[in-house]
């Protein structure tokens, strides 16, 4: 029963937050990522990820009613009927709980890969374009490139003479 009840508090962490990460997976992942790289296996591993998910859900919200239901009985009771059903949840859900544990370790592998990937695109495009931007940059050949105001007022011209 410890067990089960361990596993469930894990299942929960995945309802809460699996979904979002698991979206953001497949915005960042490409088609190639699931054939060869470093992620492949760990992609692979997610397929059936949704399906668990949904059913781990559909437990915690059948809860939500059983809940309702005990908060509508009587005071005394309600602890033992909460142990009761906290029990079987837990029971239930330990199937599903187990297969998030495998599932999200690979889950929580690719978000990581693809979010560093991301981030090192971002640099790699932010360095391009600073050499696009220094390539590009109008450039006249034989004219100085131009003085600043202080270099200038620094040597004034002496009057009454004539360059």
């Amino acid at each position: 029963m410890k067990r089960d009840a361990e596993a469930w508090k894990h299942a929960e962490v995945f309802l809460d937050h699996g979904p979002e990460v698991l979206a953001g997976v497949r915005a960042a992942d490409d088609d190639l990522d699931y054939v060869e790289g470093p992620i492949s296996d760990d992609l692979g591993r997610l397929r059936g990820i949704d399906t668990t998910l949904g059913r781990a859900g559909q437990i915690r919200h059948e809860w939500d009613p059983i809940m309702a239901l005990m908060d509508a009985s009587l005071p005394g009771s309600r602890k033992l009927y909460q142990e009761r059903g906290e029990e079987h949840r837990n029971s239930e859900g330990w199937h599903y709980a187990h297969g998030l544990s495998y599932q999200g370790a690979a889950l929580v592998r690719a978000a990581d890969y693809l979010a560093n990937r991301a981030d090192a695109e971002q640099l790699s495009q932010t360095a391009r374009a600073r050499v696009a931007l220094t390539r590009s940059a109008p450039v006249t050949r034989g004219t100085p490139p131009p003085t600043s105001p202080a270099s200038s007022a620094s040597n004034p011209p002496v009057p009454g003479r004539s360059h």
